[in-house]
């Protein structure tokens, strides 16, 4: 296991490591002696063979989730004068998306013991607003939201779903991969994500008109693949543009190393998967502890472990100090927007209208988690958690 140095530890749990070897070392060596660097055949073919893992007609590479989000979005209608439908439990980008399309965001609360959007709050906001074009559930830390229910009630308003995926792959349900199982899902290849190109992503779809645009929108705008303009005999260098567009395409180096990781991603999943199962062995028998949410097609991205407040003398805040004071570097996922001032100011957000996103966030501490983490890492946060908790406990 490698370490990290923290200031009152000589070594320090890491929240997270990134798997990467020598196959994608020698992968960025290829590229970089191809003599061609951004978007080409490797893109092209990462493309293809991800869309021939998930099951869907088309997957279209991007430099970031929220470039993917953004796409989708404008490839499903959302402009001026539209809205999106989704959760204040997610990172910012989600909602951001559409205000950079100049669309607008409905907030719906997460269920009461899960972190997706909750079925009967969508109804409820598409009853309401029917300038709503699409609803964007976010499947956290890789555990999916009701898409039965949700798809349902697409269907029934006409209105588009958007999945961000960023944390669920490999995600395999009955009815398919999670972000196929919409009309448009985006997926995160963050330097911490599931697989990594260190940054980028991909948006998959079965629609061809929504992969036309993307295709179109992701590269200014212009009409034709462009990647091949400085080797085509057939007049490369004439296009036209026909969008507004913009720059979002994976250069080849970040496509290569995602050829590497796609090979890995079912090993990486499984050794996720047991560190995950042998936190929650350890964590269920403790009544100040509440081990996260599982249900089919779970990609365990992350452990989001809960306090119970009432247990102890400490809150989740003292709790997650006390963990990183004693070198388990840990995160919180994910702060709502209702905390933040820019959506607090624009749509007057309050912790008191989203009860279920408030007691989540209030409890919930995200534990270190990596494919190649040692047993002895695993030991020691679980070791330190329950003492920490035994030692705070309200008697």
């Amino acid at each position: 296991m490698r370490t990290m140095i923290n200031s009152e530890n000589a070594e320090s749990v890491p929240f997270f490591l990134p798997s990467i070897g020598p196959e994608e070392e020698q992968a960025v060596l290829r590229v970089m002696r191809s003599g061609w660097l951004t978007t080409g055949k490797e893109t092209l073919a990462f493309e293809k063979e991800f869309a021939d893992y998930v099951g869907c007609a088309y997957a279209l590479a991007v430099n970031s989730a929220t470039s993917g989000l953004m796409l989708a979005m404008a490839s499903c209608g959302i402009r001026e004068g539209t809205k999106i439908l989704t959760s204040p439990y997610t990172f910012v980008s989600t909602a951001t998306s559409a205000l950079h399309l100049g669309g607008g965001i409905v907030y719906a609360d997460i269920e009461k013991n899960g972190y997706g959007i909750d079925p009967e709050q969508i109804e409820q906001k598409l009853k309401k607003d029917r300038s709503i074009r699409a609803i964007v559930p976010i499947h956290i830390a890789g555990n999916l939201c009701n898409m039965k229910e949700i798809k349902k009630l697409a269907d029934s308003y006409g209105v588009k779903i958007i999945e961000d995926a960023a944390h669920s792959f490999p995600s395999e349900t009955a009815e398919g991969y999670a972000g196929t199982l919409g009309d448009a899902g985006v997926f995160s290849f963050y330097a911490t994500k599931t697989i990594t190109t260190g940054e980028g992503g991909m948006l998959c779809t079965n629609d061809k008109k929504i992969a036309d645009t993307v295709r179109t929108l992701r590269m200014h705008g212009i009409d034709r693949n462009v990647w091949d303009r400085y080797t085509s005999n057939n007049a490369s260098w004439l296009y036209d543009v026909v969008e507004s567009g913009f720059k979002c395409n994976m250069p080849d180096i970040l496509a290569a190393i995602g050829r590497e990781q796609l090979k890995k991603a079912r090993t990486l999943f499984e050794e996720r998967k047991k560190i995950a199962a042998r936190y929650t062995a350890a964590f269920k028998n403790c009544d100040f502890l509440e081990c996260p949410p599982d249900g089919e097609g779970n990609a365990w991205h992350l452990y989001l472990l809960r306090i119970r407040a009432q247990k102890l003398s400490i809150n989740r805040d003292e709790f997650c100090r006390l963990l990183q004071q004693k070198g388990i570097n840990i995160s919180v996922h994910f702060i709502p927007h209702f905390y933040f001032t820019f959506f607090k100011k624009r749509y007057r957000l309050n912790a008191a209208n989203f009860p279920h996103a408030q007691k989540q966030y209030e409890s919930t501490i995200t534990l270190p988690l990596w494919p190649g983490m040692s047993e002895e890492a695993v030991d020691r946060v679980i070791k330190t958690v329950t003492e920490i908790g035994k030692n705070n406990y309200e008697v």
